[in-house]
């Protein structure tokens, strides 16, 4: 059986975020940064046009995606040790009661994730990738898979098999 796959990277397909998880054992980490870099791969059968996908296509939806996340601070919803309350112009989030943040919300991503890691941004894009495509009326995808980068070397991976997901 003949499978084809395509991958996007391209350098504006990255987004500057903060963030901080949650750890067990009443550890939460300091509020930092990173300068993420998302890939999605996509297999499926060939189209009409002899195309898995259009890369202009695959790569307009990647950066849709990372330009909601660019120069935002990340949190995540359901965290079940964190409070995430948007309050007027403000979200607040509270970690038990040990720390206390305020952020303008204009500057938040709030993720329907538990903890804002690389690996559940990675399952939350792919989701939204999913969303855009079935939206477009894209034709069937066998496989789906996001990387987030973190750092140089350091990156997680999501792979979104649709009827196993």
């Amino acid at each position: 059986m003949e499978r084809y796959t395509v991958r996007v990277t391209k350098d504006y397909l990255v987004f500057c975020a903060a963030h901080f998880i949650t750890y067990e054992n009443n550890k939460c980490e300091r509020v930092h940064g990173h300068n993420y870099r998302a890939t999605a791969e996509i297999t499926a059968p060939l189209d009409e046009n002899f195309l898995v996908i259009d890369f202009i296509a695959l790569k307009a939806i990647l950066r849709k995606i990372t330009d909601e996340l660019d120069h935002r601070v990340l949190l995540p919803r359901e965290n079940p040790v964190l409070r995430v309350t948007e309050e007027g112009d403000s979200v607040v989030v509270s970690y038990e009661d040990a720390k206390r943040w305020v952020f303008p919300a204009e500057d938040c991503v709030i993720l329907p994730i538990a903890n804002t890691t690389a690996e559940l941004i990675a399952t939350w894009i792919a989701k939204r990738i999913r969303e855009e495509l079935d939206q477009a009326g894209a034709a069937s995808v066998d496989r789906l898979v996001v990387e987030v980068e973190e750092s140089a070397g350091q990156s997680a991976r999501y792979e979104l098999v649709p009827g196993r997901d």
